[in-house]
């Protein structure tokens, strides 16, 4: 898809730069065709949030396609979340859904390959004495020190999760400025640990009113948690992490395989 230069192009320009490969002989539908185009878009910031569709008589016109079936296309994103459609203002991007590979993968990583812009405040970064639970999955005394490290994930200025994860305190220094600007298993990777496998669970609950205001959620909104303790290749546990992350926002994306 085609995009024109220049951060000042018009809301309905950003539409226009876009080519849309419809097949007229394929058994899927045309509105499909269209939404799907129009949803990788949005994933890959050809279209942002703010962004208008234009009108649908124009977008109609210029694809060769009924009203009702870009209607439909249309409508589609919608009841995904990805538009909305706003009285005297017309149809207009909010933001796109993050699906990630359920994978020993970094957050950031994930993000950052998949066109998502991803920035990081650090809002906690400093050592204190290892809880039960955390001394229990990083397998050292109680009491032991470790990092512990808490960070907001944006993707287009938009909050999407809050990271908490600690660290055996030998493991690696931990830069704050190199947090906001790359990914903690980038870092730990530079620094020579080699991630193998992690135990992970998941799971869901209501956002309290503290992280519904750092994630610009109401309180009482959904929220994606999950729970992770990776190892290296010697087996040893080098990072416990307590996620959660915004359903309207965020969801892992895994296959499923029949065991044979």
């Amino acid at each position: 898809m085609a995009r024109t230069g220049g951060s000042t192009r018009t809301a309905t320009a950003a539409v226009d730069s876009l080519d849309f490969a419809l097949d007229r002989g394929s058994p899927v539908p045309l509105y499909y065709q269209l939404a799907q185009q129009l949803e990788a878009a949005i994933e890959h910031g050809a279209l942002a949030p703010g962004n208008l569709l234009g009108n649908e008589i124009d977008l109609s016109t210029r694809l060769g396609l009924s009203r009702p079936t870009v209607r439909q296309a249309i409508q589609s994103l919608v009841d995904k979340g990805l538009l909305v459609r706003r009285r005297g203002v017309g149809t207009q991007v909010v933001h796109s859904q993050v699906k990630r590979p359920l994978e020993l993968s970094s957050l950031y990583d994930d993000l950052e390959s998949a066109g998502q812009g991803p920035t990081t405040q650090v809002v906690r970064n400093e050592r204190e004495p290892a809880s039960p639970d955390v001394a229990a999955a990083l397998g050292l005394a109680e009491g032991s020190e470790v990092i512990v490290l808490e960070r907001l994930r944006l993707t287009h200025g938009q909050p999407v999760a809050l990271l908490c994860n600690h660290l055996p305190a030998t493991l690696l220094e931990l830069d704050s400025a190199r947090l906001e600007s790359t990914g903690l298993y980038r870092m730990m990777r530079t620094a020579g640990i080699t991630l193998h496998s992690a135990h992970q669970t998941i799971g869901a609950r209501s956002a309290t009113a503290e992280e519904a205001a750092r994630l610009d959620e109401e309180e009482g909104a959904a929220l994606l948690t999950m729970q992770r303790t990776a190892y290296d290749d010697t087996g040893r546990p080098v990072e416990y992490g307590t996620h959660i992350y915004r359903a309207s926002r965020y969801a892992f994306d895994f296959q499923l395989l029949v065991r044979p």
